[in-house]
């Protein structure tokens, strides 16, 4: 009985479509039997009876529904033979209740009749017919219900294992990059590459962290840029240069400002007298420019990093990166990201 009373309650907005239904029927019914309005034509008690029926009806269906159901799909053989036994047996139930009740008052002779008989078993399959089908129709609307959910579950589990996957590989990028700097910081300058050291402990934190997370508010990866630019100039001085014009709000893929900062570094040459100045403005979009001056002879990059963040926003959002490239220019931008 419980499990019917639930059954009721999560379909309780079928059931009351089928109410309303079974009201404008009972009404328009009377209407067109006796061509006259009164009050009696709006009364509810053919409606309430009519839901009862279906509620039966339903269960029927329900029944036969799970006891053949080999797969989640239907085959149209298999829903005429579902359809058709529920009809029987709807059929058999109400002449049943039917029967029970005219036996009850006593007037079983008037109502189970050979024409009355007849009648009401044709009038029962037609009802049976139509609201079967707003049964079917139903299951089959739930039915896909579900599997859209499941579909977006699966997607969205898939997705987050992607870019799990893609910061795994950006995570060992970042640091053997900067143990590479370390590396000739040592034999350059021993105080530089202690404090190198230091500063690159503090901000590696950073990274270990924003690799638990898809996304990181715009501020925060601002931070952490500037924070890693000022490793940059331990080596390169002011060859290179940071400026950042405007902080909007939304969200970043993790990393994605350090790896594009370390990317203008190694394609282009910086001097004291001609400095790569990267420019970095958010706004709607984040763009991040710098003035290009290539190296006259650079080691072949894979583009692996780069690509990696371009896989990540393809699976958080709908809008592309956009790549502008000019012969004295560089610039590219990134979509801000804002969670529904």
């Amino acid at each position: 009985m419980k499990k019917t009373f639930l059954k009721l309650r999560q379909n309780q907005y079928f059931f009351l479509f089928i109410l309303l239904f079974a009201y404008l029927q009972s009404i328009y019914s009377r209407i067109l039997i006796r061509r006259e309005l009164n009050i009696y034509i709006f009364t509810p008690e053919a409606a309430i009876a009519k839901l009862i029926e279906v509620g039966i009806l339903f269960f029927v269906f329900y029944f036969f529904i799970k006891y053949w159901q080999e797969s989640k799909v239907f085959s149209t053989k298999k829903m005429i033979k579902i359809f058709s036994a529920s009809l029987i047996v709807y059929l058999l139930i109400i002449q049943s209740i039917s029967l029970l009740i005219s036996f009850i008052f006593g007037n079983i002779e008037r109502n189970f009749n050979w024409n009355t008989i007849c009648l009401s078993s044709l009038t029962s399959l037609i009802d049976g017919f139509i609201y079967g089908s707003f049964i079917f129709a139903y299951y089959n609307y739930l039915k896909n219900k579900k599997h859209q959910e499941l579909v977006a579950t699966y997607n969205h589990a898939l997705s987050e294992s992607r870019i799990n996957q893609l910061k795994t590989q950006l995570n060992p990028h970042f640091l053997f990059n900067n143990l590479n700097v370390l590396d000739q910081l040592i034999e350059e300058d021993k105080h530089k590459a202690s404090e190198f050291l230091n500063e690159f402990a503090n901000i590696y934190r950073y990274v270990l962290q924003a690799t638990d997370k898809n996304l990181v508010p715009i501020h925060e990866e601002l931070a952490f840029a500037m924070q890693y630019f000022k490793l940059i100039q331990h080596k390169y001085g002011k060859a290179y240069q940071l400026k950042i014009e405007s902080i909007g709000s939304g969200y970043i893929v993790p990393l994605t400002l350090q790896l594009l900062i370390e990317n203008a570094i190694q394609h282009n040459f910086g001097s004291t007298d001609n400095p790569i100045c990267i420019k970095i403005e958010a706004t709607d979009t984040i763009c991040i420019s710098n003035n290009f001056i290539p190296k006259r002879s650079s080691k072949t990059t894979s583009g692996r990093a780069l690509q990696n963040i371009k896989e990540q926003y393809k699976l958080l959002t709908h809008d592309p990166i956009v790549i502008q490239k000019s012969d004295n220019e560089f610039s590219l931008i990134i979509p801000i990201i804002r969670p529904k």
